[in-house]
């Protein structure tokens, strides 16, 4: 049984369509991060746990689960989600914004900055 629901939440995420990337403003550059093969199969798989985990906060609705049990999902969920996103953070300090640096674009210090004010 238990074989059988993880192949369902398998095949439930592997079905979740890709985003379109995001189109740059007219005048503005689409800026890219090239990761490794290796790197894309690592964050892939925390998304793909995240969204597994979605999927089965969406289950637990439908099968009217008691408020507390689907909180501490929620919670596991925004656990998870942060956990993706200083790992993201970490990368992109200890590679674009060290390459922008080296390059003389201090302008670089000032968007991380103003990222972290976004997001605090």
């Amino acid at each position: 049984m238990a074989e059988q629901k993880k192949r369902r939440t398998r095949k439930l995420v592997e079905d979740i369509q890709p985003i379109e990337p995001a189109q740059p403003e007219e005048g503005k550059r689409c800026r890219q991060t090239p990761r490794s093969d290796a790197d894309k199969k690592r964050l892939g798989g925390r998304i793909n746990v995240i969204a597994g985990q979605m999927l089965g906060v969406k289950r637990m609705i439908e099968e009217d689960r008691y408020c507390d049990d689907v909180l501490i999902q929620l919670s596991a969920i925004d656990n998870a989600i942060r956990s993706l996103a200083s790992v993201v953070l970490a990368e992109h300090m200890h590679t674009c914004l060290v390459d922008e640096i080296q390059k003389g674009n201090t302008g670089a210090i000032d968007e991380i900055v103003d990222f972290f004010k976004k997001f605090q």
